[in-house]
């Protein structure tokens, strides 16, 4: 017959079968009483018995258990007296053969409420023997590498047997070290370093790793709160009353400061204006260096501009009254050119009108009717032309027609 053996320690297997053995001896013994044909009989029943223990032994005790994430399972061998160690999986425990205790290794807090308020069940007590209330809370853990010789002695409920009285046997006598405003106020670090100190030796002899230990809400009781509100209000008060001291005495000093601030800026800008006034004086002088003589220069400058100017009129005036008498010799050549020409004209035009006229004379002498042509001529754009014969007495012709009278 083969067993499983699945989760569980090498050599085990054969304590097993010497464990079965044993349970089947007293009904080997109750069997050998009995006569061969009762033997025949019972034996069905006897096997029908142990099968039926044995089924409601592993159906109320199963022998396998199976450890969570997170957790360690911690198996004992009553027998052999050994310890061992599983996670994550199942294990393999026989009743009567081994003992199985499964811790969980996430971080758990206590946050002791008695002490929470200074009028509560249980709260804590000052240097001066006054309550008060604190909220406060301790987090913590096992340690794996202390849990297999913690596991033989650590209780069921872990937090309420081994670490609630640690914690109340530490913080009651850590808590009386202190004033009620060191406890408020300036030593909290203090405390709760104090607190961590002792603790942690405390629980780490029975396998527990301390993580933190952190300190809230103070509780303070009311008489106290009212004196310590008063207090405080005469402390503001006081306060404010010296910082008030102290904000005038700042200002006055401000103003002297300001005062002596302003006298030595008034002085340092007459300095300023004075060395300025005196680098502007040593500026101008050695701009005068140089301004009288590129002045002189000007002056001479101009005195020769004036002289140049002076020579450049006269030989102006002398090409002008040059050119004037020039152009006055040229235009009376001119005029002269003009005047003989004229009269060389008229000459030679007196000549031709004189032979003209001598010619039409010659003419109107040999062909009379040419005056009274003449006259038609002129008149054309007038009167009409009338041509008739002349009168016989060779008088004008346009007698008649102008109403002349017959000589």
């Amino acid at each position: 017959m083969v067993w499983p053996v699945i989760g569980y320690p090498l050599g085990e297997e054969n304590t097993v079968l010497q464990r079965l053995k044993a349970l089947a001896q007293p009904a080997r013994a109750i069997a050998a009483a009995f006569p061969a044909a009762a033997r025949a009989a019972l034996v069905p029943l006897v096997l029908l018995g142990v099968i039926g223990t044995a089924g409601f032994l592993l159906f109320s005790h199963p022998p396998m258990q199976s450890v969570g994430r997170g957790e360690i399972g911690v198996r004992v061998n009553k027998f052999t007296g050994e310890v061992s160690e599983w996670q994550d999986g199942g294990v393999l425990v026989l009743p009567g053969l081994h003992e199985m205790r499964v811790f969980s290794m996430r971080d758990r807090s206590y946050r002791p409420a008695q002490i929470a308020r200074a009028d509560g069940a249980a709260p804590l007590q000052s240097l001066e023997g006054l309550s008060l209330g604190v909220d406060l809370a301790v987090r913590y853990a096992l340690d794996p590498a202390k849990l297999r010789a913690a596991s033989l002695t650590l209780p069921e409920d872990i937090g309420g047997e081994v670490v609630e009285p640690a914690v109340r046997g530490v913080i009651y006598k850590v808590f009386a070290r202190y004033t009620v405003r060191e406890i408020f106020s300036t030593k909290r670090v203090e405390i709760q370093q104090a607190i961590e100190s002792e603790l942690n030796g405390k629980l780490a002899a029975d396998g527990i790793a301390l993580r933190s230990v952190l300190i809230g809400k103070v509780d303070l009781p009311a008489d106290y709160r009212r004196g310590m509100d008063g207090l405080l209000a005469e402390e503001l008060a006081t306060a404010k009353m010296r910082y008030t001291l102290e904000l005038k005495e700042k200002r006055v000093k401000e103003t002297a400061l300001e005062g002596e601030a302003e006298k030595v800026r008034r002085e340092k800008a007459a300095e300023a204006a004075g060395q300025a006034q005196v680098i502007a004086a040593r500026a101008q002088d050695e701009a005068m260096k140089h301004v009288i003589p590129f002045k002189q220069r000007q002056i001479e400058q101009r005195q020769l501009e004036a002289e140049a100017d002076k020579v450049s009129r006269i030989r102006t005036a002398e090409g002008s009254a040059q050119a004037r008498k020039i152009e006055a010799s040229g235009e009376a050549d001119a005029r002269q050119k003009l005047a003989d020409a004229e009269v060389y004209r008229l000459e030679k035009v007196g000549k031709a009108n004189a032979e003209q006229m001598a010619r039409e004379g010659a003419l109107v002498t040999a062909h009379p009717l040419l005056i009274q042509k003449t006259l038609a001529d002129k008149l054309s754009d007038k009167i009409q032309v009338i041509i008739a014969p002349p009168p016989s007495d060779n008088g004008f012709i346009g007698a008649a027609l102008l109403g002349g009278q017959k000589k």
